[in-house]
């Protein structure tokens, strides 16, 4: 077996903000592995200063991974704890060269264009002009589930946002999640949780930073507004510290990103401890391309959880790659007519 990898830079067709900064390009590296003639492909994404492996070390131990690719898929798993990202993209990319082709990974009425996933409208931050706009483009699209970033301007309108929402839409009508990505302090959330659980939200994000285990969890047993752990999973590498956690904070839900905590085995690790403490979970990307994308919808559709996933992020980048993937009324479709269009430079390293 080989293995090389390719650099990739997707583009984003507009700045993206969040809590942390603005987002205009996100880097991203792909695994081929050949194999008798055949090839597969794996991504592995990072996101600055969120990622546990954005380390100086991250592409020298890439090159390591290929360098030693005949230690096959489990060893290599194990020895590549520290880098969640890169144990997501073996898991893809040795599945991508299982199969039929390199795309189709999870066999399913997902992929063969007769059922689809519900997924949430994501709203960036910025002017309230522009959050505005993206709330209305999301509704006139169909969207009955939307998620707003917040923490970036000023929260009173922020709530003003809210209250434009509400005033069109009932709860069950439109289902609203924010997402602080850590924004708040310790000292302020209560309050601010309070405010927010007015309009009727479904649940608020990572409301402060992670690593505040004790404020989380007296947040998680005193709010009024449902709390999901997300940026608190990152570099909670084993089953036990991963238990402990959760038996720890106590949430309402977790958000599972494959590409930040260990991939679809992590994830896993993740929704089993969940449903053991009765903790609600669903699987969101990480700004992947389309390809690690593809692979992230095809193992959540098997996974038969009916709330809204937070898979809608294909059409952020200038040059992300032509794929069968198509938002259609508020939900993930596959549709299997259209064909893929991939660079065929990333397979000629």
């Amino acid at each position: 077996m080989k293995a090389t990898y390719q650099k990739y830079i997707l583009d984003f067709k507009k700045p993206s903000g969040t809590s942390r900064g603005i987002l205009t390009e996100k880097e991203t590296w792909f695994i081929v592995l050949e194999q008798d003639g055949k090839k597969g492909i794996g991504e592995c994404g990072i996101l600055r200063s969120l990622s546990i492996d954005d380390r100086p070390d991250y592409e020298a131990k890439l090159q390591w991974v290929c360098a030693n690719i005949h230690w096959g898929m489990e060893t290599l798993w194990e020895a590549l704890l520290e880098f969640p990202s890169l144990q997501f993209g073996l898991e893809m990319a040795f599945r991508s060269l299982e199969s039929q082709t390199p795309y189709l990974l999870f066999p399913s009425e997902f992929v063969d264009g007769t059922q689809a996933i519900a997924i949430n409208g994501l709203v960036w931050m910025g002017a309230e002009d522009f959050m505005k706009a993206q709330i209305e483009e999301k509704i006139a699209n169909g969207f009955n589930c939307i998620k707003l970033k917040i923490g970036a301007i000023d929260f009173q309108q922020e709530l003003g946002l809210l209250r434009f929402i509400r005033s069109h839409f009932s709860p069950e009508q439109m289902e609203i999640r924010v997402d602080a990505n850590g924004g708040f302090s310790a000292e302020e959330a209560l309050d601010k949780l309070n405010q927010l659980a007015s309009y009727q939200l479904h649940s608020i994000e990572q409301p402060i930073r992670q690593h505040q285990h004790d404020s989380m969890a007296e947040l998680c047993e005193t709010t009024s507004l449902p709390i999901a752990l997300d940026e608190e999973l990152i570099g909670v590498f084993t089953i036990a510290d991963k238990e402990a956690l959760l038996a720890a904070i106590r949430p309402q839900y977790i958000i599972l990103k494959p590409s930040l905590i260990g991939g679809f085995r992590g994830a896993s690790e993740w929704i089993a401890l969940a449903e053991k403490y009765n903790i609600g979970w669903w699987v969101t990307s990480a700004l992947e391309s389309n390809i690690g994308l593809n692979a992230i919808a095809q193992w959540t559709f098997t996974l038969g959880n009916p709330m809204p996933q937070g898979l809608g992020t294909g059409g952020l980048y200038t040059n992300n790659f032509e794929c069968p993937l198509e938002v259609r009324q508020g939900k993930l479709h596959y549709n299997p007519k259209l064909q893929w269009e991939v660079d065929p430079a990333i397979f000629a390293a």
